[in-house]
């Protein structure tokens, strides 16, 4: 089973969040789960390649 890690928070009665792997792609959602549900769509629509212009976030080895 393949995870992702996200950051999440709740403002105003909204749980607002994003994927690690795209920090610039906040979503929201009425509860928790919600939220869960919204960013998983973002994921697929994200690694499909349906968003134009994503940037990614990656490691550099320097030593």
């Amino acid at each position: 089973m393949e995870k992702a890690k996200y950051t999440y928070w709740q403002d105003d009665g909204y749980w607002l969040g994003y994927l690690e792997e795209y920090p610039d792609y906040v979503t929201q959602g009425t509860s928790l789960e919600d939220l869960q549900e919204h960013l998983k769509d973002l994921h697929h629509d994200l690694s499909k390649g349906l968003v134009p212009h994503v940037r990614h976030v990656g490691e550099l080895q320097l030593a």
